[in-house]
């Protein structure tokens, strides 16, 4: 009974130490990375134009922002692209340094890992089939719905929580959103969830059998992802507040997203 006792707090002191050091680790994350010359962004290059393949580099908002990251920090990025779905998991196996990818700072998310400064609007947009009877996002109930794994439209559409007021018919997730567009085309899901800029993207390249609708799904907030009591949250802060401080924020988006001259317009007169 006392072997047991003993083996017990011993288990015990062990898992404490364990976390102690993680905390520890994460606590000094950015002494770390410039030690080791590099700081590691993971993101999924699947979401234009935050992150997507141009050749071999992955290019995009985020991969600026990131860069900027780098030199603030005074290191090399180096980039890991994997699943949607894994980042979060592959951030806290340490394999990565923060996240990059469109990611909305949802509170279910913040049990799992930090969140720097929001740094763009945005929003889960609703891509159709120009012929659909779909008009707005209540007609969503009872339908077939295409999304991208481990997104917040896939959350939203899914609802395991219940907070959606949405009922669809039918999930099916992809991994990526021109996979699920295809199913859209070929007439196998009803209508796609996915984040609204690479929405625009992919209906740019079938104007003419697809289109988003003017209702979002939702409204959300992109952030970067660091391990939970990372300081390396700190310094992405201060770069987000330098770029938009400087204007440069909006340089960087402009460069992937054109303003038509009705939003030009609008924005003068606001």
């Amino acid at each position: 009974m006392k072997m047991q006792k003993m083996m017990a707090l011993v288990l015990a002191g062990t898992m404490t130490l364990a976390m102690s050091s993680s905390f520890v680790m994460a606590a000094g994350e950015t002494e770390a990375v410039k030690a080791a010359g590099k700081v590691v962004m993971t993101t999924n290059a699947e979401f234009e134009p935050f992150e997507y393949k141009d050749g071999d580099e992955i290019v995009g908002i985020d991969r600026e922002i990131a860069d900027k990251i780098a030199e603030k920090l005074g290191v090399e990025l180096e980039i890991s692209d994997i699943a949607f779905s894994s980042l979060i998991p592959s951030l806290n196996a340490g394999k990565a340094d923060f996240i990059a990818a469109g990611m909305t700072a949802t509170d279910e998310r913040r049990k799992n890992v930090d969140f720097s400064k929001d740094y763009f609007n945005a929003s889960q947009t609703i891509i159709v089939r120009t012929d659909s009877d779909i008009k707005g996002r209540e007609d969503l109930n009872g339908k077939v719905v295409g999304v991208q794994e481990g997104t917040t439209g896939d959350v939203y559409c899914t609802n395991e929580d219940g907070s959606s007021d949405i009922a669809v018919k039918e999930v099916r997730r992809f991994s990526k959103g021109m996979d699920a567009v295809s199913d859209l085309l070929s007439g196998r899901l009803d209508a796609v969830v996915i984040d609204d800029f690479p929405a625009q993207k992919l209906v740019e390249k079938n104007p003419d059998k697809i289109m988003t609708l003017e209702e979002a799904m939702t409204e959300e907030t992109y952030a970067i992802a660091v391990p939970l009591g990372s300081d390396l949250v700190d310094v992405i802060n201060e770069v987000i507040d330098e770029l938009n401080e400087s204007g440069e924020m909006d340089q960087i988006v402009s460069k992937y997203i054109s303003v038509s001259e009705d939003d030009a317009s609008a924005d003068s007169a606001a």
